[in-house]
């Protein structure tokens, strides 16, 4: 048959068309190995992120699309995991379905440190969200809204670009070697064929049970719509369903596994059908149900209280249960996603507390401790007392990292050891757009900031024991965006080897890999093999040419990434990359060093996922592909030589490996189907009868690390060992390796330059222009005895020489010198310079400068109040107080001692909030005279107001800090006015209309008594009653209605203007016109025709009370003058005019003669008034 294919002539053309076919296939299959095209239009596949594992998981399809990648320290797993099933091209193309295993939920205290053993420092960290590194589950919250896909992860589509199409399956560049068969059993998930995610917990340490939760993932609607519990006793040989034990009509969401305890496991059910908890003692052989009040979104387990769980809500509420999961007590609400941690036992007051972020507003919120069961608020510690910028808070070893919202600035701070925060100091110049703890190991901090200048670049800095001053380690680290809008950095710190780190720099352009031994403190290229697979001589001459890596390691910790290291196989570094003159995704290779990275070899020239077996005695190597296969690799001499193994009859298309937990691995369970209808196959290999007996002395090698031949590294000689290539024993946990140090001189190489220092081209320390090196620390104020006199050197912490005469003169601690106070700094806790009437106001102050001890602080609050204190400790909690009237405060604080003193000002706004403005405007206007426009607030007084007018209809505004404004309307027609009041953060409008005419009448008016009475004083009772004036004066004197014009003035006693404004004729006869109809109003006035009707029986009517030629403005509600006149108060003049009159007249009536009767007087009053 192949001989047929061979001589037909069309076969040529045909291999071309399926080899273009595949490639198509293999190109699709780039992000999580993707299917087909329909795939591509799945919704979101929710998975599980993960901190650690119960189980070693390698997922072949590795990576994280676009719309299922998890945000950071969201969900952890507590086993294996694999992904979604893949089939053929061809059945690709007819089917859209796929299948995920995830690791069961194994949640880890949020404590742990950033750097785990063989796990990477590259990691997808939140962007923008600085302090924190939650892609390796810093903070091991697990959330159910986050889900990662295992195996369906994302791999570039240039490293499948070499895959060659062999006739025969499964061939590689190995395919030379003889073909082993190994033991292996399978089991087929009877019933679970529609199901598309599982997840798997692997108990280990000493236990044969295997626990796997498969479920269908309904993407439509968003929801788990079937499940299945299957358990395992026998090492995953055969499998037992355990739906009857829950309940045939239980829905099982999720599968969360105790860290302290495997044996104890929790089911959470679907909240849509029913919201509870399964839990289990016994490993999963029996549970017990439990109701929930709130949904979970995360779960934070204690890293020593086996018992102890925080859990999160979906509504931002945080509960703790003593109990594993049976009851739960509310500890607070308003808590930030992701920002709660444990308490650490020697650092914190009690075992028992949590370190909260609560939100206060968008833009605050506030960093505080509640004991475990008691968060009242008595017992809630402030270990800052003023608020933080939201999402910033980090908790981790000995560190406390928050950001302080100063003069529109974020500023880092940092806690040692729970002492009291100060600022963190960078490089003078150095301006963080963002900032990303990488670690707190060894009590040291490692950051990488994005300065103001770089875009897709980090720089390093590491800091001293105390985490304060910070120096550059390497510059322009290659970044990242992450699926999510999260940051990845290109840093891997090698596992097993303290001090080596591998990174992907740019330099010119390029990305190269560099590797330092020392962490940090030099680095250099990595060399290529002297040879390629095939035995050809590599000519690769640096700095030109040498070995790049990809850095990328997996988003969730059960899956493979490109390079993986071990803890219990010190100096193997398996990784995949390529050799040139720069890190490119073409002809990608998988690479192995055996000497910590000195010398590199290739193994294979494909993708390949590889697992330690026999803690790093033996490697097993999957091939990456959308294929089936039915063969594995073992290497017994660190990857010199490859054996390939069948470990099933049939090709199976492979989802992923799950191997026995611990780096002791001796059993692997192969998930994957036989085609895209089959159920789950899970084959189990058992490798232990390669192994012959345990591991003797005998059965070992010692090897020396070293760089370049340099074997005094971090101050020490290491030596390790490891096992023979010929060697087939078993090792045991509890057999540890011999590893010998012996300490070495110190000599330059051991130093590292120090804050303000930085090396020159001859490898010395030399300050910036910007650091005064004879100046005093400027860490006195943070021990308050002594500070590190600054030589330019400083030794690395993890370095362990012995001083030698050739070392650098590290910096010497000494006595803080007295000195004058100096940098004396005043604030609100709120960081803002407004401060409500009647409430407390917390004033922080800092001393950067001076004896803390020994200098007194004197605060002026600017209202005639003054405190003082003996010294800054006393005031770490800041000062109260409370201001009584509105106003603008002079603030002043003074720090002194017998040098000198220092003081610091602050003008401090006290205002009550502004609850409404009121525009008050004339409803008529002349043409081109001038018209007072004023406003009222409510309340009256609300401190510095700030007013916007816009005017005749104008965009922009006129400011004015004062209640009024006088303007002139230059056109007829009306004119929009509309003014804004601002008093502190509380912003008001409000707006009228104004008519402007060339010429108009107009006339105060005053009612009845009786209508004061029923007078509220609101603005829509003022309309009602022009509304009903200006229909009366209509009916009474037929003038056309829009021609009159009523305004109601505000205040008592109640007044009114009427206006008669032209019409639409012509200017000729207009002013004649308006005086006609003006005498018409002032007849029916006079006449007492213009009345109205309030209620039944109650008759209102309408006076005239003086001429009026122009309108009245600017009255307040009160009915006082504000420069101007009122109608009311136009009332109260004329009836004093009258009393006076009277006066007059009586007075002439006593000096006239009695036969001058009494009749004449009015008429001699008015006419002579």
């Amino acid at each position: 048959m192949e001989k047929n294919l061979v001589s037909c002539p069309y076969w040529p053309v045909a291999k071309c068309v399926f080899l273009l076919a595949l490639t198509s296939l293999v190109c699709v299959t780039t992000a999580e190995a993707r299917c087909s095209p329909p795939c591509q239009q799945q919704p979101d596949l929710r998975s599980m992120d993960g901190d650690r594992y119960s189980g070693e998981f390698v997922g072949l399809n590795e990576g994280v699309s676009d719309e299922g990648a998890p945000e950071s320290g969201e969900r952890v797993d507590g086993g294996g995991s694999v992904g979604l099933k893949e089939s053929s091209w061809r059945e690709h193309q007819q089917q859209l379905r796929q299948k995920a295993i995830f690791p069961g939920k194994e949640a880890f205290n949020g404590q742990e440190k950033v750097y785990h053993s063989g796990e990477s420092t590259h990691r997808r960290v939140p962007h923008g969200v600085e302090h924190t590194n939650r892609a390796q589950g810093e903070h091991n919250a697990v959330s159910e809204d986050d889900h990662t896909v295992i195996t369906r992860r994302r791999k570039r589509s240039e490293t499948w670009s070499e895959l060659q199409w062999n006739s025969k399956e499964d061939t590689s560049s190995l395919s030379g070697q003889t073909e082993f068969k190994l033991t292996s059993t399978s089991f087929a998930l009877t019933g679970d064929s529609a199901h598309n995610q599982a997840m798997v917990h692997w108990s280990g340490q000493n236990s044969s049970v295997i626990l796997m939760l498969t479920k269908y993932f309904d993407f439509t609607t968003g929801r788990v719509t079937e499940s299945s519990l299957w358990r395992s006793t026998d090492y995953g040989t055969t499998y037992e369903k355990l739906n009857e034990r829950v309940g045939l009509k239980t829905i099982l969401s999720y599968l969360y596994v105790s860290p302290n305890n495997k044996r104890k496991i929790m089911l959470l059910t679907d909240p849509e059908v029913e919201s509870s908890l399964l839990i289990s003692a016994d490993e999963g052989a029996s549970y017990r149900r439990h109701s929930l009040g709130f949904d979970i979104l995360s779960l934070l387990f204690h890293p020593e209280q086996e018992d102890w769980i925080l859990a999160y809500s979906h509504d931002q509420k945080l509960y703790v249960s003593v109990e594993f999961g049976r009851r739960w007590q509310l500890v607070h609400d308003n808590v930030v996603a992701n920002r709660f941690y444990w308490s650490r036992l020697g650092l914190d007051k009690e075992q028992g507390m949590i370190h909260l972020e609560i939100s206060v507003s968008d833009r605050r919120s506030q960093y505080i401790t509640c004991k475990l069961q008691n968060c009242s608020e008595g017992n809630k510690g402030k270990p800052f007392p003023g608020f933080i910028r939201p999402d910033s808070l980090v908790v981790q070893d000995q560190y406390v990292f928050i950001q302080v919202p100063i003069a529109g600035q974020s500023v880092h701070y940092v806690s040692y050891k729970r002492n009291p925060f100060y600022p963190m100091k960078l490089p003078k110049y150095t301006l963080p757009k963002d900032l990303q703890i990488i670690s707190t190991d060894d009590n040291q901090v490692v950051t990488a900031i994005q300065d103001w200048h770089q875009n897709d670049s980090y720089n390093l800095y590491t800091s001293e024991q105390g985490g304060l001053f910070f120096t550059l380690v390497l510059e322009n680290v290659v970044s990242s965006g992450g699926p999510e809008g999260n940051v990845m950095i290109d840093l891997y710190e090698v596992a097993g080897i303290k001090g080596v780190f591998l990174s992907n720099k740019v330099v010119d352009g390029q990305v190269r890999t560099y590797i330092t031994y020392n962490k940090g403190r030099d680095w250099q290229l990595l060399q290529a093999p002297a040879r390629d697979l095939q035995g050809n001589t590599v000519y690769c001459e640096q700095p030109f040419c040498s070995l790049h890596l990809h850095l990328h390691v997996s988003e969730n910790p059960y899956t493979s990434g490109n390079i993986v290291s071990k803890d219990s196989a010190p100096g193997i570094i398996i990784a995949s990359g390529v050799m040139g003159p720069e890190l490119t995704s073409n002809n990608v290779s998988i690479f192995i060093t055996s000497d910590a990275g000195n010398t590199w070899r290739e193994v294979f020239e494909e993708e390949y996922s590889v697992l330690f077996l026999n803690q790093g005695g033996a490697l097993v190597a999957i091939r990456h592909t959308p294929l089936p296969i039915r063969h594995i690799w073992l290497s017994f001499d660190e990857g010199q030589r490859w054996d390939q193994y069948s470990f099933t009859s049939s090709p199976l298309y492979v989802d992923g490996v799950l191997g026995e937990p611990g780096e002791d691995t001796l059993i692997m369970t192969i998930f994957g189907h036989f085609s895209h209808r089959s159920e789950w196959q899970l084959v189990k290999i058992d490798f232990r009868s390669f192994f012959s007996h345990r591991c003797q002395p005998d059965d070992y090698l010692t090897w020396q690390l070293h760089n370049e031949g340099e074997v005094c590294i971090m101050g020490v000689k290491r030596t390790f060992q490891k096992l023979k290539g010929s060697a087939r024993c078993v090792k045991t946990r509890d057999q540890q390796r011999a590893r010998d140090s012996v300490p070495c001189p110190c000599t330059e190489a051991d130093f590292e330059c120090d804050y303000g220092f930085e090396r020159g081209t001859d490898g010395s320390c030399s300050p910036t222009f910007w650091f005064v090196p004879t100046a005093a620390s400027r860490d006195c104020p943070v021990t308050t005895e002594s500070y590190l006199n600054r030589t330019g050197y400083r030794r690395a912490l993890s370095n362990n020489c012995t001083v030698g005469g050739g070392a650098r003169p590290g910096p010497r601690r000494q006595r803080c010198p007295s000195s004058a106070p100096r940098g004396l700094q005043l604030l609100t806790m709120e960081q803002t310079l407004v401060a409500p009437l009647g409430n407390n106001v917390t004033l922080l102050v800092f001393l950067e400068e001076g004896a803390s001890a020994t200098t007194s602080i004197t605060v002026d609050f600017g209202d005639g109040t003054a405190v003082s204190y003996a010294n800054t400790s006393s005031i770490e909690d800041g000062i109260r107080h409370m201001y009584n009237r509105v106003g603008i405060y002079h603030v002043s604080a003074m720090a002194r001692n017998h040098l000198g003193s220092d003081r610091v000002t602050l003008f401090l706004h006290v205002s009550c909030e502004l609850e409404r403005v009121r525009l008050l405007a004339p409803p008529v206007a002349l043409k081109n005279r001038a018209v007072n426009l004023s406003t009222v607030l409510e309340p009256g007084n609300v401190g510095a107001v700030t007013y916007y007018w816009w005017l005749d209809n104008k965009t922009e505004p006129v400011v004015t800090l004062d209640a009024g404004i006088s303007c002139s309307f230059s056109r007829e027609g009306l004119h929009n006015v509309v003014v804004q009041a601002s008093a502190g953060n509380t912003v008001h409008q409000d707006q009228g209309t104004v008519a402007v005419y060339e010429s108009f009448r107009s006339n105060v008016l005053a009612f009845s008594p009786y209508l004061d009475e029923l007078n509220p004083g609101v603005a829509e009772w003022r309309e009602d009653i022009s509304r009903v004036v200006k229909t009366s004066v209509i009916q009474a004197t037929g003038i056309r209605r829009e021609q009159v014009l009523v305004s109601v003035f505000p205040g008592l006693p109640t007044a009114a203007e009427v206006f008669i404004v032209p019409g639409d004729g012509s200017g000729e006869g207009k002013s004649a016109h308006l005086d006609q109809l003006f005498q018409v109003l002032m007849s029916a006035l006079n006449q007492d025709l213009i009345k109205f009707s309030l209620r039944p029986g109650v008759l209102i009517n309408v006076y005239a009370t003086r001429f009026s030629p122009a309108p009245l403005v600017d009255l307040s509600e009160s009915g006082i003058y504000n420069h101007h006149h009122s109608g009311a108060a136009v009332i109260m003049l004329v009836s004093i005019a009258l009393m006076c009159l009277v006066v007059f007249a009586i007075y002439k009536f006593k000096r006239c003669p009695p036969r001058q009767g009494p009749h004449m007087v009015p008429v001699q009053v008015v006419q002579q008034w």
